[in-house]
Parts: structure tokens; C-alpha cells; sequence
């Protein structure tokens, strides 16, 4: 009988992503089902990688970049933000990525 997995903490800078996809999906006015569709990218995967599950290739970024209808640029801006949140959340310090 396989062993069941340990709940290990997310990888912070995956559930940073993660949220930056989630809020640029919504306020695109996105569903989930409907963003999958519109970047190529399966609905269930595309659930994971807002959960912070999945380890985004370069290709699949520049598939949600193109289907949000943004640059690169525009796409990454808040992402810090999100990450120093997610660090906090996590371990109650983010002193090193604080600007």
C-alpha cells in the first residue's frame, strides 16, 4: 500500500505564481475552465499551477502571458509583492526580498 504524502509547505515562489496568474486570470474576467481553453493549458493543470502545484515551464508562461493579452513586463509586475505575502505567510519572514 503506497504511503500517503506528507503535507510539506508549498514552494513559495510557485504559490507566488500561482496568485499572479490567479488575479490577472480574474481580472481578465476568466474562468478557470475558459483561461485553460484560451492559453492551451488543461483546466485541472491549469488549477494546479494557481495552487502553486506545478513548476511552469517557459512555454507555458508565455502561453498565459499571450492569453491575458500582456507583455512579459506586465505579467511579472506585483510578483514580488506576492512573493514576500506568500514568504510571511509562511515562515513570518521576508526581510531579504523587502524593497
Amino acid at each position: 500500500m503506497p504511503k500517503p504524502k506528507a503535507n510539506k509547505p508549498k514552494n513559495a515562489v510557485l504559490v507566488a505564481l500561482g496568485a499572479v496568474v490567479r488575479q490577472k486570470r480574474k481580472a481578465a474576467g476568466y474562468t478557470q475552465e475558459a483561461f485553460g481553453m484560451a492559453a492551451g493549458i488543461d483546466r485541472s493543470h491549469m488549477g494546479g499551477i494557481e495552487r502553486g502545484e506545478h513548476n511552469l515551464t517557459m512555454l507555458n508562461i508565455l502561453k498565459i502571458v499571450q492569453a491575458l493579452n500582456m507583455t512579459v513586463d506586465e505579467f511579472f509586475k506585483g510578483y514580488n509583492e506576492q512573493l514576500v505575502n506568500v514568504l510571511k505567510a509562511q515562515t513570518g519572514v521576508a526581510d531579504d526580498f523587502d524593497n
